[in-house]
């Protein structure tokens, strides 16, 4: 971890400061220890519910994350990811946060001058963007937590971003009010994941996965119910053949 971004940082829990003592971010006013692991910040500690479930899903498959990715674009024939880094504004020397970084696979579409933050809940989701990012020749500040508490001051980042998960968070209002939390006023935030056709049709019925995705409570929807009402631009659109949602919307 860079120490130059330790201002940006705060306790998840109390939002108090925290600071860099050897392999640790420390709140000196609890005592609370966050350790530092291959240069990556873990605000994770007791998970449960729905984020546990699925941090152990990419826990045990990330290694298929980029080869299926690949495979989906070649029998498509077409890149779903054009369309949703479209909408995101991302001007010269930004600060970027992608809620939900998984091996990085958005960061080789962005402008190489960007200040680049991804979060994930899944270790082995960062340890796969660690190993891209040295491939790529590309530098990420990376840090392992909850989108529901994020490790960022107020008002920390000029584009906000979220692709796949939010559909199975404990909390997604929580994490959609922490993405807007963390950005800047003006910020435009962006929110994708799958549709209930694509997990229905296609997740469901996969061999390995589709148990993680059957008997669900509830048919997935875009959490667009659940941003403020005070929020702009408020807009959600459904692309790659109806199988993700593209929510988006201006901080005011």
């Amino acid at each position: 971890m860079n120490g130059q971004v330790l201002p940006l940082l705060c306790d998840p829990n109390t939002r108090e400061k925290l600071q860099l003592q050897g392999d640790a971010l420390v709140n000196a006013h609890s005592g609370r220890r966050y350790p530092i692991r291959d240069g990556i910040p873990i605000f994770v500690e007791t998970v449960c519910g729905q984020n546990k479930k699925y941090q152990g899903f990419y826990d045990r498959f990330a290694f298929l994350y980029d080869p299926a990715e690949k495979l989906y674009r070649w029998l498509r024939k077409e890149s779903f990811r054009k369309y949703y880094l479209d909408a995101l504004e991302v001007a010269a020397g930004a600060r970027v946060l992608e809620v939900s970084v998984g091996t990085g696979a958005n960061i080789p579409y962005m402008r190489a001058d960007v200040e680049f933050f991804g979060l994930d809940l899944s270790w082995g989701m960062l340890r796969r963007c660690l190993k891209n990012l040295q491939k790529w020749k590309r530098y990420a500040e990376l840090f392992q937590g909850e989108a529901e508490r994020l490790p960022f001051v107020d008002n920390a980042f000029d584009t906000v971003f979220h692709v796949g998960g939010i559909n199975f968070f404990n909390d997604r209002a929580a994490a959609i009010a922490e993405m807007i939390r963390v950005a800047k006023s003006g910020t435009k935030l962006v929110i994708v994941d799958e549709t209930e056709k694509q997990v229905k049709e296609g997740y469901e019925k996969m061999p390995l996965i589709g148990r993680y995705f059957k008997q669900r409570a509830e048919a997935v929807t875009s959490p667009a119910d659940l941003v403020p009402r005070n929020m702009l631009e408020l807009r959600c659109e459904e692309f790659a053949r109806g199988r993700l949602y593209c929510l988006a919307f201006r901080k005011p």
